[in-house]
């Protein structure tokens, strides 16, 4: 068994309740969990001191049977405590019943799948008894007593000729049992090393750290995304269907505004054969009823991460995210709109999502913005029709 694990703790000094904030929407630690579920683990533990993030997990994460969320001591989560007290514990909980153990932090949220499956083949595939991850920097580097530590300054080579030095970024580690066992360390023996790119080496200390790798992140998805004939076509609900104004009475929800020319946007759409889904982050039997009165047989609620969500249904059905359509109003749903072949936003969309969509529809949510966002589709798509 591979397994994987990645430690959460619930205080931090450089970044208040880092592990829990939204980074292009999305909590900061779901980016490299997402990508965990999808890599070549067997298992994937979140391991924490935070009820609110096992509480998520629970919640989030029910379309997956690889992810777990255990709860780590206190002492293991102390400011002085170190990763390896966390990682051995939770391994001698477990009895070291696993093959590969893989260390992964949530503060590396640019690694993705193949960097995970990279170092797990290292161990499983090409002899190494353990590996990392670490990136190739070209900087200069000078030592405290004035010497260069890396070249030879009266002959200062090229950026082509020069190749560097290797640093770890401390992104993804990987181990046998036994190396685990016997060193008491993340690494042992005889090491591989998997290259990953020089802006992964940024590290999650201040708030400039997190506007740096929330930009990367964003540009990362956007030159990912290629514009092909719409198939499938995903809309949040609040504030995309309703104006986002939920009416309450002493039995809690009474009310939310429905506009019905939406309703044969999407009855057209579908006869033109686009698939519609439905996600929302919310719990509504009103919204339930809704979705039955418009025959979308495919709608999931309770869903806060959307972006894991749209990749679990683009892999299990064999799709391709050029193939999908998004509509979204608020920063829950930046990722996947980054991700989709078209994000549209409707005219009453927060700012960020409006700046960040391919197009901004005409009228506002609950006002038609769905039913131009069908007419926008269907002319959209006659540039694939053949005669």
């Amino acid at each position: 068994m591979k397994i994987g694990l990645i430690p959460l703790r619930k205080g931090s000094k450089g970044i208040p309740g880092k592990n829990k904030r939204k980074m292009v929407g999305r909590p900061l630690f779901s980016w490299v969990l997402a990508e965990a579920v999808f890599s070549d683990l067997d298992k994937v533990v979140v391991y924490t001191d935070d009820e609110e993030i096992i509480a998520y997990i629970a919640n989030e994460y029910g379309w997956t049977t690889k992810v777990v969320a255990e709860k780590r001591s206190d002492e293991s989560a102390t400011d002085t405590a170190s990763t390896e007290s966390a990682m051995l514990e939770y391994a001698e909980k477990a009895g070291y019943a696993f093959d590969v153990f893989c260390l992964l932090q949530a503060t590396s949220p640019l690694t993705t799948r193949h960097d995970i499956n990279a170092c797990l083949a290292k161990v499983t595939l090409e002899g190494f008894d353990s590996a990392l991850t670490v990136v190739r920097t070209h900087r200069f580097i000078w030592n405290e007593d004035g010497t260069p530590a890396n070249y030879d300054f009266l002959k200062r080579p090229r950026r082509q000729d020069f190749n560097g030095l290797l640093i770890e970024n401390g992104a993804v580690y990987a181990a046998k049992s036994d190396v685990l066992k016997q060193n008491s360390n993340r690494l042992g023996g005889n090491v591989g090393m998997v290259e990953m790119s020089e802006d992964t080496l940024v590290e999650i200390d201040s708030d400039n750290d997190w506007n740096i790798i929330e930009s990367l992140i964003a540009n990362r998805l956007r030159s990912a995304k290629m514009c092909k004939r719409i198939t499938h076509l995903f809309l949040d609900v609040d504030g995309v269907f309703t104006d986002g104004c939920v009416y309450f009475g002493s039995e809690g929800e009474l009310m939310k505004k429905f506009d019905m020319r939406d309703g044969m946007g999407l009855e057209i759409l579908r006869q033109h054969g686009v698939k519609v889904f439905v996600v929302t982050s919310e719990n509504s039997k009103l919204v339930e009823k809704r979705m039955e009165k418009l025959k979308i047989t495919d709608a999931f609620f309770g869903v806060k991460d959307k972006y894991a969500l749209l990749h679990e249904i683009v892999r299990n059905n064999n799709l391709d995210f050029g193939n999908f359509a998004y509509i979204g109003d608020d920063v829950n749903d930046m990722a996947s709109m980054l991700s989709v072949g078209w994000s549209l936003a409707p005219a009453n969309a927060m700012s960020v999502i409006k700046n960040s969509a391919d197009f901004t529809l005409p009228a506002e949510s609950a006002n038609g913005a769905i039913r131009h966002a069908c007419e926008f589709i269907m002319k959209y798509n006659q540039r694939y029709e053949t005669n």
